[in-house]
């Protein structure tokens, strides 16, 4: 029996270009529609590790999707339990908290497709905000979402 790995699509180089360009925006206090830098510690090398992200409100809750699935920077959040996120010189410490596949986290994905649809859809496999809701729930597993909680 095989075990199936959890689903993670890789940038192509263009796409990593692209990310390195809007995290230097964001470090530098240039946020391209509230995209900030994420920055967490590196799980094996202890390194800080720095991605540009979409942090996304939800009923008065702030939440990181990883739209691209099972990424290093999910891996290293589950394992540092939190970070930072910086927009210029505003630097802000949070602790983060995984939340489970059920109706909530697909209500956070759907507004999150809603808000950030036009640019993350592709890495969704076909489903959209408009998606029914068992569709949604159905991607949940592929896509991690943690709520955040700003230090202090």
């Amino acid at each position: 029996m095989t075990q199936s790995q959890p689903y993670y699509l890789q940038g192509s180089p263009l796409n990593v270009r692209f990310n390195g360009v809007v995290g230097w925006l964001a470090r530098h206090g240039i946020s391209l529609l509230g995209s900030q830098e994420l920055s967490v510690r590196g799980r094996k090398s202890g390194r800080m590790q720095r991605i540009p992200v979409n942090p996304h409100t939800y009923e008065g809750t702030q939440y990181l999707v990883s739209a691209r699935g099972h990424s290093q920077w999910v891996r290293n959040m589950r394992a540092a339990g939190g970070g930072e996120l910086r927009a210029g010189r505003k630097t802000h410490a949070f602790t983060a908290v995984e939340i489970a596949d059920d109706a909530h986290k697909a209500a956070v994905v759907r507004a999150y497709l809603e808000r950030w649809g036009w640019e993350v859809n592709q890495y969704f496999k076909g489903v959209t905000a408009k998606s029914t809701d068992a569709e949604i729930l159905a991607a949940c597993p592929d896509h991690p979402v943690f709520r955040i909680t700003r230090a202090g």
